[in-house]
């Protein structure tokens, strides 16, 4: 343990814009295009300077009035008490605010006081991590084949592709065409997004159970790993009904914000077969290694989602590293050329999460494990809040046009 007297002193928080090599259109977002990477990003600092860092999807002004909130709640406390620390985000959960990303940032800290990488502070042993690659659009059919070549040749041996269609014929021969095209040389899974509707820009097909079972006897056929979220999150009975049908492992759990009770319920009626939660939303990484945790009392399989930014994935790289489940699992590596690379989604980091030949090498500086570039961060953030114990400063004009 550090000093027991080292309280949160600090709050920033920015929201962040970085430009995108070129555009990205995410096949879980009809009629969406994404120019730039944005998220808001909070900085704590402790009264003796330590910084944790998080940062979470954001797409303009939806969180400009938080920072009242996390200076009433986290001024003066000990970020090392973690159960703490998720009582008060669960404080402004119960108000219609669900911050979990926030969690993690206090682990930032907790391990820099440690002097560890988070995964090692949380007694995991894998310091090397299997990926997979998973692709973010719509693609047709020789685009696909494209895309799988190119990724097998990079050195990934399994691909996640997406398919969001109104006509099930069109979803079933994306995956059958590029599995049978791969096959022998490399793993297809197929990301169905399904689990939630994001229908701002566009329409979006809602899968009924027995498209849903059509599907996964199409993607047993063709040997898929897994089919990833072909119902609606909270349809826990529909698909629990499906995985007890389908002869391919279902899978899910990304985005449940009610986090342990509600994926614990979920792994109990076997509703899924791998169970990928998402630290930045699904209650943090406490709760996420929980959810590992119960994962293997149950039998049933652990792989963390990660589509969200470069904090994103390193924060779910360690809660995978600390699961128990790296060694038999491949972990999500977003990857989705030209538009949705490293490099761009990890601008104002200091090195992007690069890959090697297929696997992911965890960093060994304590914390986190990433370096802010704040010539990046002043190029492409905006500071928009900013406390301590003496003084707050809320500054929304940094938040109008051109955020």
């Amino acid at each position: 343990m550090g000093n027991m007297m080292q309280v949160i002193d600090q709050i920033e928080l920015y929201h962040v814009a970085a430009p995108l090599p070129a555009p990205f259109s995410p096949s879980w977002m009809p009629g969406t295009v994404r120019n730039a990477v944005t998220f808001y990003l909070v900085r704590f600092i402790t009264d003796d300077g330590v910084e944790g860092w998080s940062a979470f999807t954001g797409a303009g002004r939806e969180r400009a009035g938080l920072g009242d909130m996390l200076a009433g709640l986290f001024l003066g406390q000990n970020p090392e008490d973690i159960d703490l620390m998720a009582e008060k985000i669960h404080i402004m959960a119960v108000g219609g605010n669900f911050n979990w990303w926030l969690e993690p940032a206090f682990w930032d800290i907790k391990a820099k006081n440690a002097g560890l990488p988070l995964y090692k502070l949380l007694g995991g042993t894998s310091d090397r991590l299997r990926l997979y690659a998973s692709s973010g659009e719509l693609r047709d059919l020789m685009e696909r084949r494209d895309e799988a070549e190119k990724r097998f040749s990079e050195g990934f041996d399994t691909m996640k592709v997406r398919v969001h269609d109104f006509d099930e014929k069109v979803d079933i021969a994306q995956v059958s065409d590029v599995a049978t095209h791969m096959q022998g040389r490399m793993k297809i899974a197929v990301d169905c997004n399904q689990a939630f509707r994001l229908t701002q820009l566009g329409k979006a097909p809602r899968w009924t159970l027995d498209r849903a079972r059509r599907f996964a006897d199409a993607a047993a056929d063709v040997g898929l790993a897994w089919v990833e979220e072909p119902l609606y999150g909270e349809w826990h009975e529909d698909i629990a009904r499906l995985t007890a049908y389908s002869r391919v492992p279902i899978a899910g759990g990304e985005l449940h914000l009610m986090g342990y009770h509600e994926l614990a319920r979920m792994i109990k009626m076997r509703c899924y077969n791998i169970y990928q939660p998402d630290a930045m939303w699904t209650g943090g990484v406490q709760q996420s290694l929980d959810i590992a945790r119960l994962c293997r009392a149950e039998g049933v399989q652990f792989s963390s989602h990660t589509w969200t930014n470069g904090f994103g994935f390193i924060v779910n790289a360690h809660v995978f590293a600390a699961s128990g489940f790296a060694d038999e699992m491949v972990f999500e590596y977003p990857l989705n050329e030209p538009g949705w690379v490293p490099e761009g989604r990890d601008a104002i980091m200091k090195a992007p999460w690069l890959h090697d030949r297929g696997w992911f090498q965890m960093p060994q500086t304590p914390g986190l494990g990433f370096e802010i570039d704040h010539d990046a961060l002043g190029r492409y953030g905006k500071l928009f809040f900013k406390a301590s114990r003496r003084e707050v400063h809320w500054m929304p004009e940094a938040l109008k046009s051109g955020a």
